[in-house]
């Protein structure tokens, strides 16, 4: 085996090689020239990774108070999707997480997007929904 040709990687095509090389490795011995070649991919690819992979979504609460800025909207407009200015001030001040209910609510009326207000622990399911009668 020769010396080990590693370049930079700059293009979808370098990541996707690059990629397709830290999986013929993945099984190599630690201490190998196989494991440092792949030490140093995956060093490459992180790099490349955090500079061209998208930010991620905010949270449930960073985008509805985005849109409360853009749409010029005060804590009492969300009283309709969250149920009453206490809950409105709790959901604002995270002391309480959104329910389903309140995130189809504030998706429907002020187009937040679903996947945002639903994703992770954010979102408790509405207990009234699944109570079970005795």
């Amino acid at each position: 085996m020769g010396p080990l040709t590693i370049k930079p990687i700059r293009t979808e095509q370098d990541y996707e090689h690059a990629l397709a090389r830290i999986d013929a490795l993945v099984d190599a011995a630690p201490g190998s020239p196989a494991f440092g070649e792949l030490d140093v991919l995956a060093d490459l690819v992180e790099v490349y990774e955090s500079r061209h992979e998208p930010m991620g979504y905010p949270t449930p609460l960073a985008a509805i108070e985005f849109r409360m800025g853009q749409g010029n909207l005060r804590p009492r407009d969300l009283v309709p999707c969250i149920g009453s200015r206490a809950k409105v001030s709790e959901v604002l001040s995270g002391r309480r997480a959104i329910t389903m209910p309140m995130a189809r609510a504030l998706h429907q009326h002020f187009g937040i997007p679903a996947d945002v207000l639903w994703r992770g622990s954010a979102v408790e399911p509405d207990m009234r929904a699944t109570r079970r009668a005795p």
